[in-house]
């Protein structure tokens, strides 16, 4: 094939009252079409344009320059030198050399699109035919292939109504009326109604009857409420949307894996991606599980356990606080725990007629709380995960050097959260990666708090060259079944990365791997961190990418 012909325009035809076709040249209302080599521009005038942007950034940054070496030795700057004059003169001349090549096109293009748009309105519609020349030509021609260009298709995503596109029948109305009186109790409409979807939808409705406020905004449609009856959320009225982005490949222990993070704050996921780059052109991390047991401590009271003394215990007065810690294999664990203490408290009451129980949970275990306990005696997975990262790999990918890093990595992580008084926060922001693969995941976002315990440690090894970075972190609390982990969007995100449901050939193996997951995540995420403020451009990148483009100014509500 010696050409590859373009496909020619559209012509437009006029026809008169007749019907008979005007000939376009005869009547002199349209030039004929131009040839695909006619918008070619000749050899030399590409060299004219490329040596004249040369020369304007060239004279441009001499300019520059000199400016600023007048600046620093507090030179006038009106006093200059026939250098800088044969630049000025130059940097002007290809300046207005550039505005008419490419403004006057532009102009031209301009007007000639609005002289089309005033040709095509100014007469009826009736009278327009859009001709098009279909006929194959040259290679076009062979039956085995399609070379017609067409315009592309729009596909529309799907959309999730925000707003509820279900309709309220006599009947809903009715209850909606039971409920704002009182007679009928607002979270029993599930067990009433047999249909989580329309027990939804009735309470959401009486609730902006008796608040007066909207709820639009607020999607109701495209969730099976039937899926959280019971174990996730009661009193169901819609839920919230979170977006959900990936970082990764992250390299951990000799396996890749893309990370999913649900979160709303902006250079989050950029940044954790960053950090992955880095940790994956360095080779790799890698981690290791120290402890793996969920813990629960009941508070009982009593003036006699000298039995008891074997058993792991606080003792404050009469008070005595046991803490019980438990595999749980694939599980959180939280409820198994607590089911096998209760076991374990009805037990002891035979032998301790007169040992009171107070509470099941007296707050040594510690749950949802920053302890000491938890930092030291560590609850659920406990996870120390490391990297070496390349001297080449710190310059170019994170921008830094190994110095700067281990430096800011004392003053701030360490001595910075010492002078806090910091408990378990030794660390940049361990929290955000936690929190937002916890989320992703389905698991308990408020155990953020003692998840997110970690110390960075960073250190310049083989000779000062390449850094060595680590992250300590005692309380892990995650499992892959029970809870959220069941729900269709939760349960996509642990498939993602392997671990969805229980082990049935290691119980507890998949929580363990979902734990050094979430170690690997925060090491992409300090390494990132600590990096952008080193070379002092958090700044600039939050600015950049956690700034909103709508005008708050004018939301109402």
């Amino acid at each position: 094939m010696d050409e590859v012909r373009r496909r020619p325009p559209k012509h437009i035809v006029r026809k008169d009252h007749d019907g008979e076709v005007l000939n376009s040249f005869s009547h002199g209302h349209h030039l004929p079409p131009l040839k695909p080599s006619d918008y070619s521009l000749p050899l030399s005038l590409y060299l004219a344009n490329a040596l004249v942007f040369s020369l304007f950034f060239s004279v441009a940054y001499f300019l520059l320059h000199r400016w600023r070496e007048k600046i620093r030795k507090s030179t006038p700057l009106h006093i200059v030198t026939f250098p800088e004059i044969a630049a000025l003169i130059c940097l002007v001349a290809s300046v207005i050399y550039l505005l008419g090549f490419f403004g006057i096109g532009f102009v031209h293009s301009f007007s000639r699109a609005s002289t089309d748009s005033w040709d095509v309105e100014e007469y009826d519609d009736d009278n327009i035919i859009i001709k098009e020349d279909t006929r194959p030509t040259g290679a076009c021609a062979a039956p085995s292939l399609d070379c017609s260009l067409s315009l592309p298709t729009k596909i529309h995503a799907p959309i999730v109504s925000t707003t509820t596109t279900s309709t309220l029948s006599d009947d809903d109305e009715q209850i909606i009326k039971s409920v704002v009186s009182g007679s009928i109790p607002s979270y029993s409409l599930e067990s009433k109604l047999g249909n989580c979807k329309r027990a939804a939808l009735i309470r959401r409705e009486t609730l902006q009857r008796m608040s007066g406020r909207s709820l639009e905004g607020l999607p109701l449609d495209g969730f099976d409420y039937e899926s959280i009856l019971g174990q996730c959320c009661e009193m169901a009225i819609g839920y919230v949307q979170i977006p959900v982005g990936i970082a990764g490949p992250l390299l951990l222990d000799g396996k890749e894996y893309t990370v999913p993070m649900a979160t709303t704050e902006g250079c989050l996921v950029a940044s954790a991606n960053r950090g992955c780059k880095a940790i994956y052109a360095s080779g790799g991390a890698t981690s290791v599980l120290l402890r793996d047991g969920m813990t629960r401590a009941p508070v009982v009271r009593s003036s006699r356990f000298a039995r008891l003394q074997s058993v792991q215990c606080a003792i404050a007065g009469k008070n005595l606080y046991m803490r019980f810690s438990c595999s749980t294999g694939d599980a959180m664990g939280m409820n198994m725990v607590s089911k096998a203490v209760q076991n374990v408290i009805d037990y002891l009451q035979n032998d301790f007629p007169d040992m009171d129980v107070i509470g099941l949970t007296g707050n040594f275990c510690a749950d949802k709380k920053a302890a000491a306990v938890n930092w030291i005696e560590g609850r659920g997975k406990s996870v120390v995960c490391e990297a070496i990262i390349k001297e080449e790999v710190v310059k170019k990918v994170l921008k830094t050097n190994v110095a700067a890093l281990v430096e800011l990595n004392m003053i701030k992580n360490l001595t910075g959260s010492a002078v806090a008084g910091s408990l378990g926060g030794f660390n940049a922001h361990a929290s955000n990666m936690v929190t937002a693969v916890y989320i992703a995941t389905g698991q308990d976002p408020a155990q953020n708090v003692e998840s997110s315990h970690c110390i960075t440690m960073m250190e310049a090894v083989n000779d000062g060259k390449d850094l060595h970075i680590s992250v300590s972190m005692p309380s892990i609390e995650l499992g892959t079944v029970g809870g959220g982990t069941q729900l269709a969007s939760q349960s996509a995100c642990l498939n993602l990365l392997g671990v969805k449901g229980a082990s049935k050939d290691s119980p507890g193996s998949n929580s363990r791997l979902l734990a050094t997951i979430v170690a690997g995540s925060v090491l992409a995420g300090e390494l990132s961190l600590m990096s952008a403020i080193a070379a002092e451009q958090l700044v600039n990148s939050h600015m950049k990418y956690n700034r909103s483009a709508k005008d708050v100014s004018k939301i109402t509500f």
